[in-house]
This record gives C-alpha cells, structure tokens and sequence, in this order.
C-alpha cells in the first residue's frame, strides 16, 4: 500500500485531491472556522511583509487544521460506531461519588477542567472497575454501550475535530501484576501498542517509548509513560502522533489511560493538558462492592 508522509516542517505535505476534498469537507464540519478564511483586516495591509506573513500564518493554520483532518477521517468511523456522548459528572458530584465508595477525591485536576468517575465492566462479560479522570471543559466523553451480550466500547474524552483525546483500556489477557512500577521498558511499550492497535497492526508503525516515570498516589502505583507513533490512516497518509499514558494494575488486570494528539499540536499546546489528564487517572476494584452498578447476566434476567 502506498503512503504519504504528511508531516514535515508543518506536519503535513500536500495531499491528493481525493484527500485534500475529504479533509476540507471535515474541516468545514468539524472547525469552528473555516481554514481558508482570510483575516478581517487582511485586505487592508498593503506591504509586501504583511502579506508575506499573513500568507504564511494562513498556510500554516491550514496545514495544522487539514492535519487535525486526517486523524477526524481515520477515526471517523470508531468514532461514528461509538455511543452518543455522555454528560461529563462534574469534578464535585465525581468526588462524592468517589467518597461515597470511601475513596479519596481527585486532586490536581485544573480549574477549567470536568471529570467523570465510571463503571467500567457493568456487563457479565467484564470485570468491573471504577475509572476516573479529569478533561478539558469542552471535551466531549463516550461511554461502554451495554445489551443483553454484555458490554462494549470504553470509557474515553476528546476534542475528536482536532485528534485530541484521552482513552481508558484494559491489557488484554494480562494479569494482575504486584507492583507495577517495577516493569520495563518493553512491557509498558506492548501495553500501549495493544491500546492504540485494536484495529489491527496495520494502523500504525514508529512507535517508541521516550521516557518513563513511577507515580505513587492515594496508595495507587502509576507509571506515566510518554511515547510517540505514526499513524497510518485508511486514506493512505502517515500522521505523527504524541502522547502520555498512566499504567496501573487494579483488580486482576493491567489498565492504562493513554492520551495523544497530532505531534505538532503536542509540542505547541496540549502537552500540558494531555498530563493534567493522565495524572489524574485512578482505577479501583479491590474491596469495593459495585453490586448495585452491574447489569445481570443474561441467565439471572
């Protein structure tokens, strides 16, 4: 299958016009301005220095937004398949459901910031768990959908438009693991490779751990893990992609939550709030009763 890398100085290169009409249409859905509008005051700047700025503001806005394109088209149809959004419980009501569980309140999360605290595992097909983080105001979060089968999809927020979002995921077939922070390397680079390749391992390639960091907080071991990847979207076009994870091992498993963006807006903006998110995840399971949350197997109904 043939590629095209579409992240150099700018993170992106001229795409195809297949490409190029698809993103533009997502762009036009998706941005809350249009990528090709020109300034209000654009036409009354007469220097040639000006207009050389300007234009080169425009084509790097644009690149950044055709960018953000891409990831909103390659995901679009997880995204699409994915419960309606959910309402965030608000930092407050998250931390009184948390004490009413006997656990300690959230701290750090920044002023401008939601939370939520969720059951993950309310189906007989899963293991419960109490999953909480914080996010950004404006993001947007979706929830497992539950049937009679059980339950499926995750626990995840995001600013889906621009290719920001932060995903809770369970290791799959891994268990319990004493103490977590005593893992390495390799280990927390296959954890995170099985959560950003459920599709398969043809969605990505690159993928390197930058650096690792133990966590300890509210007696919860964490490793917050920073790591960059390429993603390799249906459209044929290679987009740079970084972020952070916190890994932790609750109940009878390894559970992650992993953050990322486009690596350009990453080193410009949401490094900081990709962390504030991370640092604020807690999982729980051991010695607490979610009898009430949980839905019945199909053979108790």
């Amino acid at each position: 299958i043939t590629t095209h890398k579409i992240l150099t100085q700018n993170n992106i290169t001229m795409a195809p016009t297949s490409f190029l009409s698809a993103a533009c249409t997502a762009l036009a859905i998706l941005s809350p301005a249009s990528a090709f509008a020109p300034s209000a005051n654009h036409a009354s700047r007469t220097s040639s220095l000006s207009m050389s700025k300007d234009g080169e503001t425009t084509r790097r806005g644009f690149m950044d937004n055709l960018a953000s394109a891409s990831v909103a088209i390659a995901g679009a149809s997880s995204v699409l398949m994915t419960p309606a959004p959910a309402m965030a419980m608000g930092l407050n009501k998250v931390n009184t459901r948390l004490a009413s569980y006997g656990l300690p309140a959230l701290a750090g999360v920044p002023n401008g910031y939601s939370a939520l605290a969720e059951i993950y595992g309310k189906g007989a097909n899963r293991s419960p768990l109490l999953v909480a983080f914080g996010f950004p105001l404006d993001w947007v979060v979706t929830l497992p959908s539950e049937d009679v089968n059980g339950e499926d999809g995750t626990i995840q927020a995001g600013e889906y438009a621009k290719g920001d979002t932060a995903t809770f995921f369970v290791v799959p077939n891994q268990s319990k693991v004493e103490n977590i922070q005593d893992k390495d390397k390799g280990f927390f680079k296959e954890s995170i490779i099985a959560a950003i390749s459920q599709k398969g391992s043809s969605v990505y390639q690159d993928f390197k751990i930058i650096k690792t960091e133990p966590v300890t907080v509210d007696n919860g071991k964490y490793v917050l893990v920073d790591f960059k990847y390429t993603l390799l979207t249906g459209a044929g076009f290679e987009v740079e992609r970084q972020g952070v994870a916190s890994v932790t091992s609750a109940g009878d498993g390894v559970q992650l939550l992993w953050a990322a963006s486009i690596a350009a807006r990453y080193r410009k903006k949401t490094e900081v709030q990709l962390r504030n998110i991370v640092q604020s995840f807690r999982v729980y399971s051991d010695g607490l009763n979610f009898s009430a949350d949980l839905r019945p197997a199909p053979d108790a109904l």
